[in-house]
């Protein structure tokens, strides 16, 4: 694989549509078709309607969506504007999108209103103008022009921020390059030996860095098809499974329904010609697990290791099937790890450089120079230790860091939830690992002759957190 000399995201899809014009590019959440030169277009319009609501070159474009073709056209559309993108989750709360509003001042907030009640309420609560494009219906909301000075950071090409954000203190906007996009797909791609005839699944978040840049990025660059959902379902993703997927690129609670549902319709092995690869991220591994899982995909399963930060990828392993190993293999090529400071047991803090790593921290120099060292150094936070053949293994966070189905969830931000219920003293948040997973815990402690129940703890968090 090659990036071919582009410089900014959008270019290899033009690229695409000169050279493969008429080969499947996405297939929507509703099944429709969008070949190369349809998507290109599709990106065209995308960008002349930012153009229309005032979008110039640095202006931030928050992109509310689930996964669609119109988010990855408007993503691709900033990109031709000039313009950074902000894609969120639109499952994300109006409280929640508002602090990251507050914090990139975004010129535009698109709604992907078709796709999802969620998004139509943000649309409604921005009050967006309708666009009915060929890509799908979006609300598009014209913001003041933000007197922001980015110059400094717009000097390293800024392609996307992804926010990890809470409830209390600022958000944290990840600076993700066009460099470091292109870089990410290049070595996904070409790990996973991508290539036109692939059909890739499409349900991990595009909001997310792993659906952004090992699936969006990574299979647009190879002029692959990506099959588009909006909401992950086990029957659907069983259904594609059966029905041309190639490559399957998921978090292990994923794996884990699907096989799940497979069994519960007498389905003990999938049976699929088309399947030849099968990764699995963002959460540890374990041994029995994925041998159930390699014996049901009948394909090996691979591990691997990033973070957004890092762009996704980092490490990732390349084992034939019913090898135990469940570390994450080696770095991929073009990046380097290291360790720092390993104790007598050879753990250490896990440190990652390459062209993949972030450009900062937006708005929050103090905490990007926490993370990323005069070196050059990302601070990854992460504990990890390397067995005799160089293979990563990830031993545990330094960070109270719980990661929930592969999305990381701060115990602060559920504690404040908590804490802010009627009759509730203090509440402390915990992970608690379960099998292929971690589960939030909270120790709640309540007022004397105070009557709270579960489920009125857990209604109230939910509509104060992401689900």
């Amino acid at each position: 694989m090659s990036t071919r000399g582009f410089t900014r995201i959008h270019h290899f899809i033009e690229h695409q549509a000169g050279v493969q014009p008429d080969a499947p590019a996405l297939v929507d959440f509703n099944g429709t078709t969008f070949t190369y030169s349809a998507f290109n277009e599709a990106i065209g319009e995308a960008a002349s309607a930012l153009e229309s609501t005032g979008v110039q070159p640095n202006d931030r474009v928050l992109i509310i969506a689930e996964n669609c073709v119109a988010a990855a056209a408007f993503i691709f559309a900033a990109s031709k504007r000039g313009a950074w993108a902000l894609p969120v989750n639109a499952r994300m709360t109006i409280t929640e999108v508002n602090r990251i509003v507050d914090h990139a001042e975004p010129r535009a907030v698109v709604c992907t209103t078709g796709v999802s009640k969620e998004a139509e309420a943000h649309a409604h609560h921005f009050d967006g103008q309708l666009h009915a494009l060929n890509c799908g219906e979006v609300r598009i909301a014209a913001r003041e022009k933000s007197s922001l000075d980015v110059s400094k950071e717009a000097e390293n090409g800024i392609a996307t921020v992804l926010y990890t954000t809470g409830t209390t203190g600022d958000p944290k906007g990840v600076m993700l390059t066009h460099e470091n996009l292109l870089f990410a797909a290049d070595a996904s791609a070409t790990f996973r030996n991508m290539t036109p005839r692939d059909v890739i699944y499409g349900g991990l978040p595009l909001t997310h860095v792993f659906g952004l840049a090992s699936t969006l990025m990574a299979g647009t660059l190879a002029g692959a098809c990506i099959r588009l959902h909006a909401r992950f379902s086990p029957e659907a993703l069983c259904k594609d499974l059966l029905n041309g997927i190639t490559l399957l690129p998921a978090v292990p609670q994923m794996h884990a329904l699907v096989m799940q549902y497979a069994r519960e319709n007498g389905m003990e092995k999938l049976n699929s010609d088309d399947l030849r690869y099968v990764s699995s991220g963002a959460a540890p591994l374990d041994p029995a697990w994925k041998r159930e899982a390699e014996a049901f995909y009948g394909v090996a399963l691979q591990n691997g290791y990033g973070m957004t930060e890092a762009t996704a990828g980092v490490c990732t392993t390349k084992n034939t099937i019913g090898n135990g190993d469940i570390s994450v293999g080696f770095a991929l090529p073009g990046t380097e790890v290291s360790l720092d400071t390993p104790d007598a047991e050879g753990i250490g803090e896990v440190l990652v450089k390459g062209p993949h790593v972030m450009a900062g921290y937006f708005r929050n120099a103090e905490q990007t120079a926490k993370v990323i060292r005069e070196d050059g150094w990302l601070c990854s936070g992460d504990l990890g230790r390397f067995d005799d053949e160089g293979k990563l293994h990830i031993t545990g966070r330094s960070k109270e860091l719980i990661i929930r189905s592969g999305f990381n969830v701060f115990p602060l931000e559920v504690e404040a939830a908590l804490n802010d219920f009627p009759g509730v003293v203090h509440a402390a948040v915990v992970g608690r690992k379960i099998e292929g997973n971690e589960e939030v815990l909270a120790f709640v402690q309540v007022a004397k002759d105070a009557e709270i129940t579960e489920e009125a703890l857990k209604a109230h968090a939910a509509e104060r957190l992401t689900s």
